[in-house]
């Protein structure tokens, strides 16, 4: 496996068309868990699928780009002593998901896996609402929700808990407006959350409570309870860098993962993502893309360089940088015409009409990162047929905002869909992010 140094951003040079591996660390304990895509569609509603991924994923970007890794505290927790394994399963809004039990006795969730965010969440209580839901194979009044009243386990977390200032800071104290600065038995609780996830949102009070895995429980869990939500088709298991999240909380030191290679679809086919204390697997293959270094490398002022978000289904990349490799594509494959409608229609760029060609020649595209380590992509993760095999299209989006300036944050942010069957994994005890080529199923 290839591993590079990582804190909050990577450092990406884009090569479209060789590999140094890094060697890999010692394995002690794992947790398993299962991630999982959605069905076939018919080519008839496919651009509508991939138009709202392609919407869903900028607005994603943008969400990311204006967020603050530097409020994400690095806490690195005591080590975890068991090995959890849990599946991971592909859905067509975009995400992957995962099974988690929660309560006293256990009550079973789903959650998607977030690696852009950090609070843990599900739908909580029999009055939940969540608006603009109705995805594909999701029925909105039928979300299985969290119900605290048959929970002996749960508590609502207090104003002056320590676990409500790492979502609101050191300062929330300020807003326990009912409790005294003298008093110790203050039954404030900590104030209500609303999280925003680009074009969705959710809110909600803040409980304490038991994950519960079949080899491991780990009490006093801080977890948010929604009562209301906005495009969010399950609850969000949060996997960033700050101490509310699922890693930081159980004390791991790598979390890794495999996506199952997915057709807009739920498949029920899954892959499993390990919780563990140690170990990694090793990886490999020129016309280099000059990307300017500042969209490259993170600033001091957090602008630049890039991240991984499993929220986000296709690669998102800052207009200058896009421009730069679509170019480079359009130069590659000059001899097939480009297809404006399926563009139109997708919000996908370039297309190209291939029909009648017997072979096609696709530039490679590879990710080169600070270190020397690189990320060369298979052919499917950037390129895709869609609505028959007529058209192929660059999986890769930008928006119309040009330049840092005006949008700051990130210049690259790396999707679900290129990070398909490839093992991911996140060392944070060493800051390192590493990956191999992997048949995930």
């Amino acid at each position: 496996m290839a591993s590079v140094p990582f804190i909050s951003f990577l450092s990406f040079l884009i090569i479209c068309t060789t590999l140094t591996s890094a060697a890999a660390t010692v394995t002690t304990t794992t947790i398993k868990v299962s991630l999982s895509p959605l069905p076939h569609h018919s080519s008839s509603n496919v651009y509508q699928i991939i138009s709202n991924l392609a919407t869903s994923s900028v607005a994603r970007a943008h969400h990311l780009k204006h967020h603050n890794p530097k409020a994400e505290a690095n806490t690195k927790a005591n080590t975890s002593s068991s090995l959890l394994k849990t599946p991971l399963f592909p859905h067509s809004y975009g995400g992957y998901t995962a099974s988690l039990k929660f309560g006293t006795p256990p009550q079973n969730l789903t959650f998607i896996m977030d690696t852009g965010s950090s609070l843990s969440w599900f739908p909580c209580t029999s009055r939940y609402l969540c608006s603009q839901c109705a995805f594909p194979n999701v029925d909105p009044a039928k979300v299985p929700t969290f119900v605290p009243r048959l929970s002996s386990s749960k508590k609502l977390v207090g104003c002056r808990n320590p676990k409500c200032s790492w979502l609101f800071g050191p300062n929330v104290e300020s807003r326990c407006h009912d409790c005294e600065p003298t008093s110790k038995n203050c039954t404030q609780t900590c104030p209500p959350y609303l999280i925003q996830y680009g074009l969705g949102s959710t809110g909600g009070l803040l409980l304490v409570e038991n994950l519960v895995f079949p080899q491991k429980i780990f009490t006093d869990f801080l977890v948010g309870c929604s009562i209301i939500s906005n495009r969010q088709p399950a609850g969000i298991a949060g996997f960033g860098r700050s101490a509310v999240s699922l890693p930081s909380q159980l004390g791991l030191k790598k979390f890794s993962y495999c996506l199952v290679s997915r057709r807009f679809d739920d498949t029920g086919i899954s892959s499993n993502m390990l919780l563990e204390t140690g170990r990694v697997p090793a990886m490999p293959r020129v016309r280099s893309v000059k990307v300017p270094f500042s969209y490259l490398v993170p600033g001091s002022d957090g602008n630049g360089g890039t991240i991984i978000d499993s929220g986000s289904t296709f690669t998102f990349m800052e207009r200058p940088v896009f421009e730069l490799v679509s170019k480079e594509f359009q130069k590659q494959m000059g001899n097939y015409s480009r297809a404006p409608e399926v563009e139109n229609t997708s919000g996908l760029s370039p297309c190209f009409n291939i029909s009648g060609y017997k072979s096609i020649n696709f530039p490679d595209l590879t990710f080169q990162l600070k270190g020397g380590a690189k990320m060369a992509l298979p052919l499917t993760n950037y390129f895709s047929f869609v609505g028959d095999d007529k058209v192929a299209c660059l999986m890769v989006i930008t928006d119309n905002v040009v330049g840092q300036g005006l949008h700051g944050g990130p210049a690259i942010i790396l999707g679900s869909f290129q990070q398909q069957n490839y093992h991911i994994e996140f060392d944070l005890a060493n800051d390192r992010f590493g990956f191999a080529k992997k048949r995930c199923a």
